[in-house]
């Protein structure tokens, strides 16, 4: 996906929050290998970076675009490459921390997905995970509802993007089912006050929409971008807007 981290970053402080969440889980130890599945701009794999005294870590991500911003971070111990992740999970290294912030969810069939990303781990090494889960709040679904009327539903072939996000729980017993212990999975919120109904298609056209806008024909792009705002509009009137952003964390330690 072609992704504009100048869109994205425009709510980096909303967007950072969980972050600082899941490095709170991370077993901070000395001369560790690390590895950042879908690392983005860097600044957060930086941020990683300096909890992590003497350790190499790798960020990996699949688009130019934010990997141009990450150089500005790299030094002796912290590297970027342009990967996809399921190069990642197939390149047969292994690491002492596998971590990745907000970045899976972008990857289909978790029950499959996830137990290769602990098979990155080094005995005794711990994997750290924040996704997304607000696939079912309304900012989502009026993308589906949408992708899947006419003429969208047409120039897209009936194309949706499928969900991919499972319940905390299938998490859970993914990790024990794979060696994991210490496991914690929770599912927490995060409130966002937003000026307006306007401001949540902001949001979403740095992630959510992207997929779609990508798929649609030129002349189709602007037509479902209003509909898309107009009916956010509508059903949200007020000022500010309350947006209950949910986030999934969790990690283990392979035993």
């Amino acid at each position: 996906m072609a992704w504009n981290p100048d869109v994205y970053e425009k709510f980096k402080n909303e967007r950072y929050l969980p972050f600082y969440d899941l490095l709170s889980l991370v077993q901070v130890k000395e001369n560790l290998k690390a590895i950042d599945l879908g690392c983005g701009t860097g600044e957060l794999t930086a941020k990683l970076a300096k909890e992590l005294p003497g350790s190499k870590v790798l960020g990996v991500d699949s688009s130019a675009e934010m990997l141009q911003k990450a150089r500005a971070y790299a030094d002796n111990d912290l590297h970027f490459q342009q990967r996809d992740i399921e190069q990642a999970l197939s390149g047969g290294k292994k690491y002492d921390l596998v971590f990745s912030n907000a970045a899976l969810q972008w990857l289909n069939e978790h029950e499959i997905v996830f137990p290769k990303v602990i098979g990155l781990l080094e005995k005794g090494g711990q994997v750290a995970i924040q996704i997304p889960s607000n696939h079912d709040h309304f900012t989502h679904r009026l993308i589906r509802d949408l992708a899947s009327e006419s003429p969208y539903k047409e120039a897209l072939n009936s194309w949706v993007r499928p969900l991919t996000v499972l319940k905390i729980e299938d998490y859970g017993k993914i990790f024990f089912e794979n060696g994991l212990s210490d496991i914690c999975v929770f599912e927490k919120i995060y409130p966002h006050i937003l000026p307006n109904a306007d401001a949540l298609y902001e949001w979403t056209s740095g992630t959510a929409l992207i997929p779609y806008m990508e798929k649609l024909p030129e002349h189709l792009q602007e037509q479902f971008k209003e509909e898309y705002i107009k009916r956010l509009r509508k059903e949200f009137p007020e000022s500010p807007v309350f947006y209950p952003f949910k986030r999934i964390l969790m990690s283990g330690i392979l035993s």
